[in-house]
């Protein structure tokens, strides 16, 4: 019972975000931190009960936040689940250029001025928040070039976000790495990135995440090991 409605594990397959999370890590997951979603057999994946709110919680509660780090199941394959941070809520616009994040926050001029006042550009004649959740000790490696990756999926139409000009960045579609995109976040929906955005599969690609999907929020390590299965003893137990 408690696995269905209150905590689960998972572990982490891929290093999208490291060094927050590991490859490796197992996690505990508190199911109850956004609502209480639709139960499901572990590992099939299989509903145990009807989504009767239509909303994937069988009680509905604040979805995430930005900055939270989140569980949630891939719109592209919902028996697979994904962790990733919250860097937009509804009404928000993101924009990703020259491999760096940028987020216009729904709550207005004011709001960014009073929670971010050293980390505010103007781009297009609005207010953005540059970098909010590029936080010390969280790995970046600017030796992979994400924008080869982003320019194929842009080719084939399978890349949520669009491509725009901003002149304040100087950018020319086409070009690598002075490529901007944009995505307005719709409401009720979150856009999810890897910290480790340069091997993270995330809403660039996909778009964002309704609330229907989203699960709950890592808790602690309770095991974790390398790709060699060396326990990593100083992990276990540490929370997220």
């Amino acid at each position: 019972m408690v696995i269905f409605f209150f905590i689960q594990a998972f572990v982490i397959p891929s290093g999208s975000m490291k060094n927050t999370l590991l490859v490796g890590d197992f996690l505990f997951v508190k199911k109850f931190s956004y609502g209480i979603p639709t139960p499901h057999i572990p590992w099939l994946e299989i509903p145990v009960l009807p989504d009767f709110n239509k909303d994937g919680h069988l009680i509905k509660a604040q979805g995430p936040q930005r900055g939270d780090i989140v569980v949630f199941r891939n719109p592209r394959n919902e028996k697979e689940h994904f962790v990733k941070r919250c860097v937009g809520t509804g009404g928000d616009r993101i924009i990703y250029a020259n491999k760096t994040l940028y987020v216009r926050m729904h709550e207005g001029d004011e709001f960014m001025k009073e929670h971010y006042p050293n980390d505010l550009v103007a781009l297009g004649g609005q207010i953005y928040v540059k970098e909010p959740y590029k936080q010390k000790g969280i790995h970046y490696d600017p030796k992979k070039d994400i924008e080869s990756d982003i320019l194929h999926f842009l080719s084939i139409g399978d890349f949520a976000m669009s491509p725009t000009y901003i002149k304040e960045l100087g950018n020319h579609i086409g070009f690598s790495g002075g490529n901007a995109y944009v995505f307005d976040v719709p409401e009720n929906e979150y856009f999810m990135m890897g910290d480790n955005r340069d091997y993270s599969y995330d809403s660039r690609f996909w778009g964002s995440v309704p609330y229907r999907l989203i699960v709950g929020k890592p808790w602690f390590v309770y095991f974790s090991w390398d790709k060699d299965k060396n326990v990593r003893w100083e992990r276990i137990g540490r929370f997220v």
